[in-house]
C-alpha cells in the first residue's frame, strides 16, 4: 500500500485533534473530489514499518485524540488486508483514543456480508476496530460547507462504536 500523507495536527477530518492518514488508491472516482491524486494506487510513498513507527508516535500525545484514515479510499480490498494489522497495533496501543475512517463506499450495501462488493476476509475485523465511519461518496451536486466532517450532504457520521455497545 501506498499513502500520499499523513497530518500529525489535524482537525478537519474527525473530533479533537487528529493524526490523519491519507491511503491511496481510489475506483470511487467522485466528481470533484478534493484529492483526486491519491486514486493512483501508486501515488506517494510505500507504507512502512517506519511509516507506521512515525504514525504511532505522533499518536503519543495525550492531546491527540485518535487516528483518521481515509484517502484515497481505505476501504479498497488491497487497502483493508495492509491496514488491519497497523489499526490493530493502533487499537492495542492507545486503547482510549478513537479511530475514524472516511469511505466512499456505503457501509449496508458495500462493507457488510454477504453481498457487500468491498466486502473480504478482513472487513469485519477492520470495522471492529473502527469508532466512527464517514461513509458515501462525495456527491459535488449535494456539496454543503455547513456540515461538521463531511462534504456533501448524502453523507453520514456512522457511531460503530456506539452501534456496538463499546467505546
Amino acid at each position: 500500500m501506498y499513502y500520499g500523507n499523513i497530518k500529525k495536527m489535524d482537525i478537519a477530518d474527525g473530533e479533537g485533534v487528529r493524526v490523519s492518514l491519507f491511503v491511496s488508491g481510489c475506483n470511487i472516482h467522485c466528481k470533484g473530489c478534493f484529492n483526486a491524486d491519491t486514486w493512483d494506487f501508486c501515488y506517494g510513498k510505500p507504507f512502512t514499518e517506519e511509516t507506521q513507527k512515525e504514525i504511532l508516535k505522533a499518536l503519543e500525545p495525550d492531546f491527540i485524540s485518535g487516528l483518521t484514515v481515509l484517502g484515497g479510499e481505505p476501504f479498497e480490498l488491497e487497502n483493508q488486508r495492509s491496514l488491519l494489522p497497523f489499526v490493530k497495533k493502533v487499537r492495542e496501543a492507545f486503547p482510549k483514543k478513537n479511530i475514524w475512517f472516511y469511505s466512499g463506499y456505503i457501509y449496508e450495501e458495500d462493507l457488510l456480508p454477504p453481498d457487500g462488493k468491498r466486502h473480504c476476509e478482513v472487513t469485519e475485523e477492520l470495522l471492529s476496530l473502527i469508532d466512527v465511519l464517514v461513509d458515501g461518496p462525495f456527491v459535488l451536486e449535494k456539496k454543503d460547507l455547513s456540515l461538521a466532517f463531511r462534504g456533501s450532504s448524502n453523507q453520514r457520521i456512522l457511531r460503530l462504536g456506539e452501534m456496538r455497545g463499546n467505546r
